[in-house]
């Protein structure tokens, strides 16, 4: 579960009716909902609230570095609450899925010194790619 809505208490953020709700959204594990999402889930909690209010608090949020916004293959932009706990992302080619990845490994060692061409080299992003099972072994009538 990702604690974004302990981090917002901790942080003193005024949690508004309509960011509590939004942030209540955003709290799971392997969430990457896209606003549309996050919209038609906080309706279903608070009928009142706006799009407005959604984007312009996703956007309040990604600038504090609350949660991360995920753009992959073209697609809309996807938000992450686990933004303060190290992980990559595992796609579905097919559907577009998301799933958070934690790696054995830190990637950034993984890059030789050699390849870093005098980079210094402050952060990686590695995104996995394939089929998720529903898109593998679709259903056939």
């Amino acid at each position: 579960m990702s604690d974004l809505l302990q981090r917002l208490r901790d942080r003193g953020w005024r949690l508004t009716a309509q960011r509590r709700v939004i942030a209540e959204v955003l709290d799971g594990e392997h969430v990457h909902y896209t606003a549309e999402e996050v919209h038609a889930r906080a309706v279903a909690r608070l009928p009142e609230i706006s799009r407005a209010s959604v984007y312009n608090t996703l956007g309040e949020l990604v600038a504090l570095g609350e949660i991360i916004e995920v753009t992959t293959d073209g697609r809309a932009k996807r938000y992450d609450p686990n933004a303060h706990h190290p992980h990559q992302h595992l796609v579905c080619s097919g559907c577009g899925t998301i799933r958070d990845v934690r790696l054995a490994t830190d990637p950034l060692r993984a890059l030789p010194e050699d390849e870093r061409f005098g980079f210094t080299v402050s952060e990686v992003a590695v995104t996995y790619y394939g089929r998720c099972p529903s898109c593998s072994n679709p259903v056939r009538s």
